[in-house]
């Protein structure tokens, strides 16, 4: 995705540049820096274009952190120079952290290193000791890229002087807006500030206000403030927009040339209620030796071309993002809500997945194909519960014709089940809310979701797709982007093992613990009153998945291989999943395959970190609009569980609103409380009175602050 690096490099110019590589191996048998001149001469460069190629090389590798330049205008290795790259940490306080790209440890940045950075700020820095903490302290040595480009904030005026505050605390520094940069802002009023000028040692931060979203308190800010503060993509460019002018509502005949049909077979789509884009439908039938299951879905490929601008914004967008009642799709309406989506009753492309599962639930034989479907039924969740748990008579007349089918997907639904369990599912009981909102567009309640039978069989169906286009695509050696999930750490499995010591359990699996030792455990612990703590201290103890070219499975699902293909409406990966399987499938001499594995190294961590990106500014226009809605009950009394443990104090969930909030450390009952982060509490020194992640308290709520979106509690009765 680094669109900048060809531009600085253009390594293409010549054949004579020397490549990276080449560069960091000569540098490294120097044993000390070397100026262009040095590296142009003893690397044989002689051609002029290839010189300057060379220095915008040079150039483009400093930028990115592998090559330092002193002041003499030598170029040096960051690892001989106890030099660190990264990405920065900021903190609301002033400091903040460099968490180095290759790991192994954090880095203290004081106040004063920080005043040329913001948080996110990609910078190299200098390991100049440890601190008074025993914290690896880091001096700022170069920024080599900035993150903040647009921030949202409130705006102040104290004075003849006026800044912004930004609404991400993590960027400790005010911008400072001059009165010909305010464009009609009054304070008080949230706004979006363009960074003119980068904070300097001896200098703050400089902006020019460029939108007003509303005023402080306004009802319905709370997305419109997440999109922004983010940097969501969230407006079409005219690009995008005209090449969306060639589709229609509905598919062409002609695209069904060569496609087999499946227009007869009831295949059906099963989502939530308030669903608009169906990007999947299923149809199952039994056989002699087992079932024979399709799922097919929208072939988005088909529409979406490389290069396009449709393809350029999707990229970018990376993913749909999901926000209480507002969506922001990764591609138009066109596509997402009509021409890709399986509605019923409609011609739709499809890619399709056939598998042949055995009555042991293996998958014996798959293959993947184009066709065209017309969806029978467009049903929910409930519906589909409705019909095969309740046996509701009403539903099940309504559906009459699909009930065969539908048992026989319920059927295969638990033999697939009952294998993975088998295999080692690690079922994990946690709690999905539904926010539903009052005219004002507020809270006026949180619920909990419900899940059925019908959620996991079609979970199930998508799994089974998933491996099956993972294997499909490893054994082609196509470059794709694999959904990972490493195994935990050590330090992590270190924790974990101390901590079930104390409970007289134990983690089996030796060293590398796999995804069977987890739910054997999990599994052996439910009946436990503290079976909730167990499961949130196994799930704590695991990475996050992300998206890479590297195979290295699967831990969660216990699976050696597995990729994302089942989501092309909202996921990028899952499109480019779909056009490796199109470029296997059409197999035509002499056309290359448009990725090579640089690529897609770049696509997976850009992937990765517009999923986590979007996860973010979900979650922090929730807590923003828990926060309005826990303003009038200040002063209320809720039960509810410790959902973490901190030196500071503890976070309690709180029951039937699953709102969460701080009781203080100085709100404890009066003791000194001694931190156990291992064991996940706080114990009183003089009392010995304990707090433990999952301990059940009773809690008032004493304050809500909107603009930190904080929530704070005190116990209802101190000891």
């Amino acid at each position: 995705m680094n669109k900048k690096k060809n531009t600085r490099e253009n390594s293409k110019n010549s054949p004579l540049v020397p490549e990276r590589q080449q560069i960091m191996d000569f540098l490294q048998s120097c044993g000390k820096p070397r100026t262009r001149q040095h590296i142009t001469d003893a690397l044989g460069v002689i051609d002029k274009d290839a010189r300057r190629a060379l220095g915008r090389r040079l150039m483009a590798m400093t930028q990115e952190g592998q090559l330092v330049r002193n002041r003499r205008g030598g170029y040096g290795l960051i690892v001989k120079m106890d030099l660190f790259r990264g990405r920065v940490i900021g903190h609301p306080d002033g400091y903040g952290f460099l968490v180095p790209d290759e790991g192994g440890g954090d880095l203290f940045l004081s106040a004063r290193e920080m005043r040329s950075l913001l948080h996110g700020d990609r910078a190299l820095v200098r390991l100049v000791g440890i601190d008074r903490r025993g914290r690896r302290e880091g001096a700022l040595v170069e920024v080599l890229d900035r993150a903040n480009h647009r921030v949202v904030g409130r705006l102040y005026q104290e004075g003849n002087i006026s800044f912004v505050v930004p609404d991400n605390r993590r960027i400790h520094q005010d911008i400072l807006i001059t009165p010909e940069c305010l464009n009609g802002a009054v304070r008080g009023q949230f706004v979006i500030t363009e960074l003119i000028t980068q904070p300097e040692k001896h200098m703050r931060p400089v902006g020019r206000i460029t939108e007003i979203i509303g005023d402080h308190m306004q009802a319905g800010m709370a997305v419109d403030i997440a999109i922004r503060a983010h940097e969501l993509p969230y407006d079409w460019p005219e690009e995008v927009l005209s090449e969306c002018k060639q589709f229609r509502t509905d598919s062409n005949g002609q695209d069904f040339h060569s496609r087999e049909d499946l227009r007869a077979l009831p295949l059906v789509t099963i989502d939530g209620e308030d669903a608009r884009d169906f990007d999947d439908a299923v149809y199952c039938e039994k056989q002699d030796q087992g079932w024979r299951l399709l799922v097919a879905i929208a072939d988005v490929s088909h529409y979406v071309l490389p290069g396009s601008a449709l393809d350029a914004e999707a990229a970018l967008r990376g993913t749909s993002i999901y926000f209480p009642q507002r969506v922001i799709p990764m591609l138009p309406e066109i596509l997402s809500n009509e021409l890709c989506s399986l509605k019923p009753d409609v011609e739709r492309l499809c890619l399709v997945c056939e598998l042949h599962i055995n009555r042991k639930g293996k998958a014996k034989h798959f293959r993947f194909f184009e066709g065209v479907i017309r969806s029978a039924a467009r049903l929910t969740y409930t519906e589909v519960a409705s019909i095969l748990i309740e046996k509701n008579a009403t539903t099940r007349k309504k559906y009459r014709t699909l009930i065969p089918c539908l048992e026989d997907l319920h059927t295969l639904f638990t033999v697939l089940q009952a294998r993975r369990r088998r295999h080692g599912l690690i079922d994990f009981s946690s709690v999905e809310t539904r926010l539903e909102f009052d005219e004002k567009g507020r809270i006026a309640d949180i619920r909990p979701l419900q899940r059925n039978d019908a959620h996991r069989m079609i979970e199930e169906f998508m799994l089974a797709a998933n491996v099956a286009a993972g294997e499909y695509l490893q054994e082609s050696k196509l470059p794709i982007l694999y959904r990972i999930h490493d195994t935990p750490k050590q330090e992590k499995l270190d924790d974990v093992r101390a901590f079930l010591g104390e409970l007289g359990l134990v983690l089996s699996g030796s060293e590398e613990p796999t995804a069977m030792d987890y739910a054997h455990l999990v599994e052996t612990v439910q009946k436990r009153d503290d079976a909730h703590l167990i499961e949130t201290i196994l799930l704590r103890s695991m990475p996050l998945a992300v998206y890479s070219p590297d195979n290295a499975g699967h831990f969660g699902l216990g699976f050696p291989v597995y990729t994302h293909f089942t989501s092309p409406i909202r996921r990028y990966p899952d499109l480019l999943v779909h056009r490796a399987i199109r470029y296997l499938i059409r197999a035509k001499p002499g056309k290359s395959y448009p990725y090579d594995k640089e690529a897609m190294h770049l696509l997976g961590e850009h992937c990765s970190m517009t999923e986590r990106r979007a996860e973010d500014a979900s979650r922090d226009a929730i807590q923003r609009l828990k926060c309005e809605f826990m303003q009038d009950r200040v002063g209320e009394t809720f039960n509810g569980t410790i959902s973490s443990v901190t030196s500071f104090g503890i976070f309690v969930e709180l029951d039937g609103v699953y709102v969460e909030g701080l009781v203080h450390i100085t709100a404890l009952p009066a003791d000194y409380y001694h931190f156990d982060p291992v064991g996940h509490r706080l114990r009183g020194e003089r009392t010995a009175k304990l707090f433990r992640l999952a301990n059940r308290v009773r809690v008032v709520v004493t304050r809500v602050d909107l603009d930190d979106r904080k929530i704070d509690f005190e116990l209802a009765e101190k000891a």
